[in-house]
């Protein structure tokens, strides 16, 4: 394996130079008035006052100063089948020698952005809790690692990638977390390395309705405990709602990712509004600032790939030649899981279900938060970490001469 190499983000100033001119020639749309001025979308004032911000007071120098303060690294990794990918990714080892090597695998509209609330915060620890070693590269069509140019690269590839990645840097045995695609990703993890990936740890478990043919114990145990719960219905009823209402932006990037691309990569106040809609949208009442939104939307519009590349993990997540990415992810995989609710995330199944997907290692209910639980609400997500492989945790020590503590 080649030897890591140094990174700094750079964005040249023809860059930074382009954005300013295309923000300054935007044609806007008009508004039809609504009682409910977020239901068609991302609202045009609150638009319009970001690009200003973006064109006339955010300061992407600074910005990237704050993310070069993260030791950051690329590699090349070869994926079988389709050669040699330049892989962007933070490394930081904890001081404890014996930390546990976590890799965290972000999602869409997110980025390894995501990462630097916990990463302080997960190399502490060896004496009351377990420090990690951090591994959190951008997903190839994503920040600043190399874009995909071949047809079928599914998540299949994604994993192997990231895989190799965790061996290359001599992380034999690891573990994995993730949210949105990077739940799945988790999840192929744990699927096709066991004997390396040892536990995952998921914020967004999406299981199907247990199985009368395979969870006879499970059903049996949910309806002596009295069937499902109010909490449980609301929460059925709830990721009903998103797929009826809130699904459209996916439909179009599982379906016609390179239409939407040209608007992404072309506008960048379509690619703006398309991510901040989201943003607000999927979390619970978080005080996203200007700096925070327009750094976010930064990171794809100067991503090295473009910002139409990572709508294509979609396409193929729902192509895949045999399973789909949804039907993979929901079976159940003999390897140690950990699953943390978020009151307010997009797809909100019983709890009592997991089990269906692995064997539970740990579960934590959360009454805040939404679908990004590290930038949402970091020190639960930490704790959640720590408490599943902490002393206490079934599965403490399931990395071998790894176990987090001094």
């Amino acid at each position: 394996m080649p030897t890591p190499v140094p990174f700094k983000i750079a964005v040249s100033e023809e860059k930074l130079r382009i954005l300013h001119q295309k923000l300054s020639l935007t044609e806007w749309p008009d508004e039809v008035p609504l009682k409910e001025p977020r239901s068609r979308g991302a609202p045009l004032q609150e638009v319009k006052t970001l690009v200003d911000y973006w064109l006339h007071s955010f300061d992407w120098r600074a910005q990237e100063s704050k993310l070069n303060q993260f030791p950051q690294f690329t590699t090349d990794i070869d994926v079988d089948g389709f050669g040699t990918y330049n892989v962007h990714f933070i490394h930081q080892r904890s001081d404890v020698p014996n930390a546990i090597p976590l890799i965290f695998l972000h999602g869409w509209p997110g980025s390894f952005i995501e990462v630097t609330k916990i990463l302080p915060e997960l190399v502490q620890g060896g004496q009351n809790f377990p420090a990690f070693h951090v591994v959190a590269p951008s997903l190839i069509d994503y920040g600043f690692s190399q874009g995909n140019t071949k047809e079928g690269f599914n998540l299949d590839q994604h994993a192997e990638a990231y895989h190799k990645l965790m061996q290359s840097l001599g992380y034999s045995e690891y573990v994995a977390q993730g949210g949105d695609i990077g739940n799945f990703l988790t999840r192929f993890l744990a699927l096709k390395y066991p004997e390396s990936c040892k536990a995952h740890h998921t914020n967004m478990p999406t299981p199907n309705p247990p199985d009368p043919s395979k969870h006879t114990d499970l059903i049996a145990k949910i309806e002596a405990e009295g069937g499902l719960s109010e909490e449980d219905q609301y929460r059925l009823a709830s990721t009903q709602a998103h797929h009826a209402s809130g699904m459209a932006y996916a439909m179009e990037h599982m379906t016609r990712p390179q239409t939407i691309g040209y608007s992404l990569a072309d506008s960048p106040v379509g690619l703006l509004s398309w991510i901040y809609e989201k943003l607000v949208d999927w979390t619970a009442g978080y005080p996203w600032t200007a700096d925070e939104v327009l750094t976010w939307v930064s990171i794809y519009r100067f991503s090295r790939p473009g910002s139409a590349a990572p709508q294509r993990i979609y396409y193929e997540m729902m192509h895949r030649e045999s399973m789909t990415v949804v039907d993979v992810t929901a079976q159940y995989i003999d390897v140690p899981l950990g699953t943390s609710h978020f009151k307010k995330d997009l797809l909100r199944f019983p709890t009592r279900w997991d089990a269906t997907l692995g064997p539970i290692a740990f579960q934590a209910e959360h009454d805040k938060g939404g679908h990004f639980a590290a930038w949402e609400c970091p020190q639960d997500l930490v704790k959640d970490l720590r408490d599943m492989f902490g002393k206490e945790s079934p599965i403490h020590g399931c990395v071998a001469g790894q176990s987090g503590f001094t």
